[in-house]
C-alpha cells in the first residue's frame, strides 16, 4: 500500500492519478479540512480565497477538470483585461508584445535601447543570481519595473536572493532558452499568450474539496502522522490511534514538517530540509466601490510600500468591489508580526496611495510561501531518499498549480512502477 502524507492540492492530485492506476492507498492529512492553501469562504455574499486566486487551463488541468465533472462550476475570467505595475505614482500597463512594449511609457525609451544588447550578452549562470542575470541582460529599469515585482511575486521573494539553479535555470530549460531571451519570443510571433484564466463559481477550493470526495473512505482527515519509521522493506506511520504500514510512502507537506517526519529517518536530511525559508505574506480582501478594470497590478520594487500587488476580483469574476491585496514577503517579514488592526490600515492605506480608492476591510489571512532562495544551497549536494520515500511538494519541485498537478501526474508514474518491487534508494539533485 502506498501512504500518501498531506491532503493539499499535490496529495488529492496524488491519490486521483492513484485510483485512476488501480493501486492502493491512503492519504492523511492531519488538518479537519481538505486543500492545504486553498481555501474559499463566503463574506458578505462574496467568494473570497486564499492561497490561488485563478487557475489557467492548461493541459493538464483542463484534463482534471473534465474527469471530475467541474466544466459547469468554472468561472472564465475576462480575456479584455491588463495587468499594470504601480511605480512613481502611477498605474502603467505590462505589454504582453513586442510591438505593444516599444509603445508602451512603461519604462523609458533609454531602457528599450539598452535591451537591442541583450542577444549579444552572455547566457544564463547556474551559480548567479536571479537579479543578476536579469539586470544584466535586460538593464536595470526593465528589472526594476517589470521583471522583480512579475517574477519575485511568483515567490513572494527578492530575485536578489534567490540562485538561478534553485529556480530559473528550470523554467529556461523548459523553453529551450540557451542565451536570449527576446530572439525566441520575437522568433515565436513576439506575443506572450498565456492559457486563459478562471476560476469555480464557489471558490477555488472547489477542486480540492471534489477531489477529495473522490477518495471515498481512503482519505483520512484529523490524522496527523506522528513518526515515520523504516520497517523491513517498507514504512511505520505512527499515528494518534494507531499505525498504517506501507510499502510507499510521499511527503507533500510543508518543508517544516517533512523536516520533522524525516528526523528519525536521516538527521542530516531533516536538517537541511528545515533550513529552507518561507516568505510570509498578509493577504487582506478589501472591500473597495472602484472603477478599477483589470487583472490586478504589481508594485515595482522602486517603490517603497509594504503592498506587494492586488488582484481585481472584481472585475476578473464579477465579484462586487472585491480586492485581494498581498502585503510582505521577502522584503518586508514583518507583515508576520503586524497585529490585525495594524496590518487592515496598512492594506487600506497603500490600496489608497496607489489607486486613490478608500477601501474597507474584510477579511485577513497569514500565508508562508516556499522562498526559493539561497536557503536551497542546503540541498545543493544531492539529496539522497531511502528506498520507497518519495517527495511531492512546491518547495521540492515546480511550485504554482500547474507544477503541482505534473509532479503528482509524474509520481503516480512512478509509484506505478515502483510498487511491489524492490528498488535502491533514489538520488536527485535539487
Amino acid at each position: 500500500m502506498i501512504a500518501v502524507v498531506g491532503g493539499g492540492i499535490t496529495g488529492l492530485t496524488l491519490g486521483h492519478e492513484l485510483q485512476k492506476r488501480g493501486l492502493d492507498y491512503v492519504i492523511l492529512e492531519a488538518d479537519h479540512r481538505p486543500g492545504g492553501v486553498i481555501r474559499s469562504r463566503s463574506v458578505e455574499g462574496r467568494i473570497l480565497d486564499w492561497g490561488p486566486q485563478r487557475a489557467r487551463l492548461t493541459q493538464s488541468m483542463d484534463e482534471l477538470v473534465g474527469e471530475l465533472g467541474l466544466r459547469e462550476q468554472m468561472l472564465p475570467a475576462r480575456e479584455d483585461l491588463n495587468l499594470f505595475v504601480y511605480r512613481k505614482g502611477e498605474m502603467v500597463i505590462v505589454p504582453y508584445s513586442a510591438r505593444d512594449f516599444i509603445a508602451s511609457d512603461v519604462v523609458s525609451t533609454a531602457a528599450k535601447l539598452r535591451l537591442l544588447l541583450e542577444p549579444f550578452t552572455a547566457g544564463p549562470d547556474p551559480n548567479e543570481r536571479v537579479s543578476t542575470f536579469f539586470r544584466r541582460k535586460l538593464g536595470d529599469e526593465v528589472y526594476q519595473t517589470l521583471v522583480a515585482p512579475l517574477y519575485g511575486g511568483l515567490y513572494a521573494s527578492d530575485p536578489a536572493d534567490m540562485r538561478m539553479r534553485f529556480s530559473l535555470m528550470r523554467v529556461l530549460e523548459q523553453f529551450g532558452i540557451r542565451r536570449s531571451l527576446i530572439l525566441p519570443l520575437l522568433l515565436g510571433g513576439g506575443r506572450l499568450d498565456p492559457p486563459p484564466a478562471f476560476t469555480f463559481r464557489d471558490g477555488m477550493d472547489t477542486l480540492p474539496r471534489t477531489l477529495a470526495l473522490a477518495q471515498d473512505d481512503r482519505l483520512h482527515l484529523g490524522a496527523p502522522v506522528r513518526g515515520l519509521k523504516e520497517r523491513g522493506a517498507g514504512w511505520r506511520l505512527v499515528l494518534d490511534d494507531g499505525v498504517v504500514d506501507a510499502s510507499q510512502v510521499v511527503l507533500t507537506t510543508p518543508a517544516p514538517r517533512a523536516a520533522d517526519l524525516l528526523r528519525e529517518v536521516d538527521s542530516g536530511l531533516a536538517e537541511a530540509i528545515g533550513s529552507l525559508r518561507y516568505n510570509p505574506l498578509a493577504v487582506v480582501h478589501l472591500d473597495a466601490e472602484t472603477e478599477l478594470e483589470g487583472l490586478g497590478f504589481q508594485v515595482a520594487f522602486t517603490e517603497e510600500l509594504v503592498l506587494r500587488g492586488v488582484t481585481y476580483n472584481d472585475s476578473l469574476f464579477g465579484r462586487r468591489n472585491l480586492y485581494t491585496a498581498y502585503l510582505g514577503g521577502a522584503r518586508n517579514p514583518q507583515v508576520a508580526d503586524l497585529p490585525e488592526e495594524a496590518l487592515h490600515e496598512l492594506a487600506a492605506r497603500e490600496f489608497r496611495t496607489c489607486t486613490g480608492y478608500d477601501a474597507r476591510p474584510l477579511a485577513l489571512e497569514h500565508e508562508r510561501m516556499p522562498a526559493w532562495d539561497v536557503s536551497w544551497e542546503a540541498l545543493s549536494g544531492g539529496v539522497t531518499l531511502p528506498a520507497g520515500l518519495h517527495l511531492a511538494t512546491n518547495w521540492w519541485s515546480r511550485p504554482g498549480l500547474p507544477g503541482r498537478l505534473a509532479e503528482a501526474k509524474e509520481t503516480a508514474r512512478r509509484l506505478a512502477r515502483f510498487e511491489g518491487d524492490e528498488r535502491p534508494a533514489m538520488a536527485r539533485s535539487a
